[in-house]
């Protein structure tokens, strides 16, 4: 394999039209896999898998549903559940970031924005804890076979459900993705079920690592804790920072459609190609002092979110979903503080983030 990790040449490399975003031979989700895996099967209809002109079709369709209209309606949602989840917590004078806050939350918002009826979003939880595999490079054995069960079951419970929403349309993303259509075609229903697992693999580890490196990032840098608690407004370009010093998606895949020449090596047609994101976040080559947490910085074009014409379709939400729970976490504690500096990072070289990260924090007045 190649790996790529100077922000220019990443930021190059994400538009390049030689460097496929199809699973390479040497992937779990290859071609020939596909009728042995439900996890290859839906990566052949995954946006972040597909190159055009199927990228394009399939792209052009989905803007129509995730707009920037449905992120700020769902502001007002997000909130709401930002506080269910918070509220009780208040009271204990502590609690785990990452396992009782952060991993609740883009669970509940992506079953909110799809329209999973209440009873069933716990059920969802277990299911969405595996989805974001389908991403991973070189998953272990173990976790690929709860990633294909996982996504087997959750693809048996759509079914249902869309059947239900094709007799009784409600104003919800799964009832807009069934009929949306523009001159030329509609989605089908294996790209409707595979749209709705990558919404959730998208949206739940990689906000919950979002909150918890960003918390994490804050806590160890107290004077940028400060500045951002007593202005809350700073809080758009603290994400946007918090993004891009502490990367939750580390790595991107791609395979070389032909033999290429780059700088001075030569990459061979079909040679898998990793892009290190956040190596190129923390280039010095690109930002200035990349290693100091600076929540007003301005010049900030990261590649948190990937870029080109793969950037993150669900961007707008995770980044809506991450301004709301960091600004309640701060607005409604005061003095919080790691309890252990001893943490655990997750056992990943794609996904970067802590298992767990406890504080003790007062309730605000």
């Amino acid at each position: 394999m190649w790996v790529i990790s100077r922000y220019a040449d990443v930021a190059t490399a994400l538009r390049d039209s030689r460097l496929s975003s199809r699973p390479s031979r040497y992937s779990v989700h290859s071609s020939s896999n596909r009728q042995r895996f439900p996890a290859a099967k839906v990566a052949d209809h995954l946006l972040p898998f597909l190159d055009p002109p199927d990228h394009t079709r399939l792209r052009r369709l989905l803007a129509k549903v995730i707009t920037e209209t449905l992120v700020a309606d769902f502001r007002g949602r997000i909130r709401q559940i930002v506080n269910q989840v918070l509220n009780p917590l208040l009271d204990r004078g502590e609690m785990d970031i990452v396992k009782d806050f952060a991993s609740f939350l883009p669970v509940f918002v992506i079953a909110e924005i799809l329209g999973i009826p209440n009873q069933d979003r716990r059920l969802l939880k277990e299911w969405s804890s595996w989805f974001f595999y389908i991403f991973s490079p070189m998953p272990s054995a173990e976790v690929y076979q709860r990633l294909n069960q996982a996504i087997l079951d959750f693809s048996d419970y759509l079914r249902e459900l869309v059947v239900h929403r094709r007799r009784r349309p409600q104003h919800d993303v799964i009832s807009s993705l069934i009929h949306v259509r523009d001159e030329l075609d509609q989605l089908g229903d294996d790209e409707l079920i595979a749209t709705c697992i990558l919404l959730f693999a998208n949206g739940e580890e990689t906000l919950v690592h979002l909150i918890g490196n960003g918390m994490l990032a804050l806590l160890k840098n107290p004077a940028q804790l400060r500045m951002l608690k007593n202005q809350p407004t700073l809080i758009k370009s603290a994400v946007e920072e918090l993004l891009r010093y502490d990367t939750p998606a580390q790595v991107v895949g791609r395979t070389a459609l032909e033999t290429m020449q780059w700088h001075d090596r030569l990459i061979a047609a079909g040679d898998p190609v990793f892009l290190l994101l956040g190596s190129a976040n923390r280039d010095p080559g690109r930002f200035v002092e990349p290693d100091i947490l600076d929540i007003t910085r301005e010049d900030n074009d990261h590649l948190g979110f990937g870029g080109g014409r793969h950037s993150c379709l669900g961007a707008g939400i995770a980044r809506a979903e991450a301004q709301i729970a960091i600004g309640a976490l701060l607005a409604l504690t005061q003095d919080i503080a790691l309890v252990d500096d001893t943490l655990k990072w997750r056992d990943s070289i794609f996904l970067r983030g802590v298992d767990s990260l406890p504080v003790r924090f007062k309730k605000a007045i």
